[in-house]
């Protein structure tokens, strides 16, 4: 199977404005939207155990939520590395204040990095279909955690996150749906936003992003 490599990747805003342009020639309720949010952030940032594990703590939190217990776990949870969760003691998991699943995926994912069987690293050149393969294999992650990690960490073009509320919530206004998509009808969707659906993506976020200030809702 072939190789990622860089031409595969969202890297920098010249990338992301290459396929606002394609995504913009598939009609105007694309145009409508990129002109509303002009360029969306690139939300890049470097991969690794301690980026995945943000991630699952994110998972279905506000954005202010996620940061405080983020903060928690990082508190007493440091230095966080697999080793260090694989010996935290049951009490030190309440005092970092994860739900017991999320104990328990950080501990599968530890447990996974720890004896090899996912190398992270490794998913730097995989295709996102091995990513998602490796990366859900783990009790406990699934789609949308496979997803943003793809996109945010591994900044795969064409990554898309189908199962996430706002990227859903944002399609239902920009395009005029009759009720916001569910991950497989979201999934469809974006079928013909390929091979820019990870630009497709942050438009949305974007846009999304707009919708709340208009409604006076804080957002990052």
């Amino acid at each position: 199977m072939p190789k990622v490599s860089a031409m595969d990747k969202i890297t920098c805003d010249a990338d992301l404005e290459a396929g606002m342009a394609a995504l913009r020639a598939l009609g105007p309720h694309w145009g409508a939207l990129i002109d509303r949010t002009g360029l969306p952030p690139l939300r890049r940032r470097e991969g690794g155990f301690s980026a995945l594990a943000s991630i699952i703590v994110s998972q279905q939190l506000s954005v202010a939520s996620a940061r405080a217990v983020w903060l928690r776990v990082e508190t007493v949870l440091a230095p966080l590395t697999p080793a260090r969760i694989l010996a935290a003691s049951d009490e030190e998991m309440r005092l970092s204040g994860l739900s017991r699943p999320k104990q328990r995926t950080l501990r599968a994912l530890a447990g996974a990095v720890g004896s090899g069987d996912l190398a992270l690293g490794s998913l730097e050149t995989a295709t996102p279909a091995e990513v998602h393969a490796r990366l859900t294999a783990v009790s406990g992650i699934g789609p949308w955690t496979a997803d943003v990690y793809l996109m945010v960490c591994l900044g795969h073009r064409d990554g898309f996150c189908a199962g996430d509320l706002a990227i859903q919530e944002a399609a239902r206004a920009a395009f005029g749906l009759a009720a916001r998509p569910d991950a497989a009808e979201m999934a469809r969707l974006a079928e013909g936003w390929r091979p820019w659906r990870g630009v497709a993506a942050r438009l949305l976020w974007a846009y999304y992003a707009t919708m709340k200030r208009r409604e006076g809702v804080a957002t990052p």
